[in-house]
């Protein structure tokens, strides 16, 4: 008799720890020694799925021992399965050279663990909750007759869309890669940036019926602590049955949920990702999606690019400030228009003012009615671009400004100024690199507009005044929403409004990060100094 037949008649010797234990446990919830009462539970838990493989398999030097091999189709690699892991089961384990290896102590799946298995991540498996976790997920379950415990080995493998470019933030230059849909693939992007064993990440488990696999990662010694500490905590308390993609764990996350202005960061770029950990940020990656979450985030962080840093320090400051620009005039534009027009005629000059009294002749509309058609009109347009097939989604959306802007000047149902005002809000609301900020913006425009058909440039300064205190009163993870600006902080506005040179740039943002502020040495060694041709010099 064999050693694997020596083992078969003793594995099961029960003694008093194990009894003890036993009469503790759910009669579902652990493997139990007789292999085919557990299949039976596999197969009527999973209601005997066409997906869920069962092979049965008998291993051992006589083929004597029963096992049962358990997979998802789809989701594991099979030629791994086939190749390193039945064949190890059917064949190796009836030679003798595996059995001249061990010592008699061994039972056999310490044997198959320690000596037979050749694949890289393998586990021990005792009960049926993480049986179906790692089943589910793509893992291959192993359980052998007599035994109360089996191995979860780890060759998951589907189809995914892989790294293509970023399709919601553009760049002219820099990296053209994205995040992808495999949690693995984003982690290991971020990883091939960061050479850094700094670079830590705590795994976890959201959501009781998907479970998906949720990853934190930040820079050890340089991310605050107690906002690590918060964003684990604000993760565990999370008791949802689905977590399908980022956007479900930032409304549960956020710190101001009826605010319109964002308070988490969400990016499909690993170049982002990576500045961010090296400010002192979060990432927060979500399997099944390309987008991850940054925390904390600040209002002026959404009116960076990862661009801005590739090129030239005084081009990306006039972007930066023509991005803010563009912010005041897609917010406040229609608004200032309705109040000018309608209550302070006399600011205009004389030639403008008889300019547009002459177009509005004729229109039976009054300003604010002009403005809200014309804005619901292009929002309908700009969400049916988007649903359209993308080979004709812009063309639809050029045309169909275009035809009914003229059809409705001409029909003088609208003036020819308020399509201008429009349009021009338009084109400034689509300079903002990040979605949710002008989402904010289209929003808050409608309300502007009704203050001031309501109370002209008075009620617009009211509204200016509630809208700064609000974003003053909003944190991200305890971090000032307005920081740098209020409270002021006059190390941070280097890379505020404008950017200065890298060289400059020689501490992380301070709220941010209170642990390791030095980025490098000091500005005048990280200047570039010019070289000097002695020869040229001398002539």
């Amino acid at each position: 008799m064999g050693f694997f037949e020596k083992k078969i008649n003793n594995k099961i010797q029960p003694n008093s720890t194990s009894t003890s234990q036993r009469t503790n446990k759910s009669p579902t919830k652990y493997i139990k020694p007789n292999l085919q009462e557990n299949i039976q539970i596999i197969k009527d838990s999973l209601g005997e799925s066409s997906d869920i493989i069962i092979r049965e398999i008998n291993i051992g030097k006589e083929g004597s021992i029963k096992a049962a091999i358990i997979y998802t189709d789809g989701l594991t690699d099979t030629p791994s399965l086939q190749n390193f892991i039945l064949e190890t089961l059917m064949l190796d384990t009836k030679g003798t050279e595996l059995q001249e290896k061990i010592s008699p102590e061994q039972n056999l799946i310490s044997v198959l663990k320690d000596f037979a298995m050749t694949v890289g991540d393998i586990k021990d498996l005792t009960d049926f909750d993480v049986l179906f976790t790692g089943l589910l997920s793509g893992d291959t379950v192993i359980l052998i007759d007599g035994y109360k415990q089996g191995l979860i080995i780890s060759n998951r493998h589907w189809v995914d869309r892989g790294v293509t470019e970023a399709s919601s933030q553009m760049v002219v230059r820099g990296p053209r890669e994205s995040f992808s849909e495999n949690l693995r693939v984003n982690t290991a992007l971020v990883r091939r940036k960061i050479k850094d064993p700094n670079l830590w990440m705590e795994s976890k488990i959201i959501g009781k019926r998907t479970k998906t696999n949720v990853a934190v990662m930040y820079m050890n010694g340089i991310a605050n602590d107690k906002i690590v500490k918060e964003v684990c905590l604000r993760l565990d308390k999370i008791k949802i049955d689905a977590i399908l993609e980022s956007g479900n764990i930032e409304e549960l996350i956020e710190d101001a949920p009826l605010s319109p202005f964002p308070t988490v960061f969400n990016t499909e770029r690993p170049d982002i990702v990576a500045a961010a950990l090296l400010e002192g940020r979060i990432a927060i990656l979500v399997d099944g999606t390309p987008f991850v979450l940054i925390v904390p985030a600040v209002f002026v962080q959404f009116f960076q690019s990862s661009e801005d840093y590739y090129q030239r320090a005084d081009i990306a400051s006039l972007i930066r400030l023509l991005r803010f620009f563009a912010f005041a005039i897609a917010l406040l534009a229609p608004s200032l228009f309705i109040a000018i027009t309608t209550f302070h005629h006399s600011m205009l000059p004389p030639a403008l003012l008889i300019s547009l009294t002459a177009q509005r002749e004729g229109v039976p509309f009054p300003a604010f009615v002009e403005a809200i058609i014309m804005e619901v009109t292009f929002e309908l347009l700009r969400e049916a671009g988007i649903r359209m097939p993308r080979n004709i989604g812009a063309a639809m959306s050029i045309v169909g400004a275009f035809v009914i802007g003229t059809a409705a000047v001409e029909a003088g149902i609208i003036s020819a100024a308020m399509v201008i005002v429009v349009s021009i809000t338009a084109i400034s609301s689509f300079v903002s690199p990040t979605y949710d900020l002008a989402i904010a913006v289209r929003m808050l425009r409608f309300v502007f507009m009704a203050i001031a058909a309501s109370f002209g440039l008075f009620g617009i300064t009211i509204g200016l005044i509630a809208l700064i205190l609000h974003l003053c009163s909003l944190r991200s993870f305890g971090i000032p929403y307005m920081s740098p600006l209020a409270p002021f902080n006059i190390s941070d506005q280097k890379d505020t409004f404008i950017r200065l040179p890298k060289w400059k740039m020689f501490t992380r943002p301070r709220l941010i990060n209170q642990q390791n502020m030095t980025r490098q040495k000091d500005s005048a060694s990280a200047k570039p100094q010019p070289t000097k041709n002695e020869e040229y010099e001398r002539e």
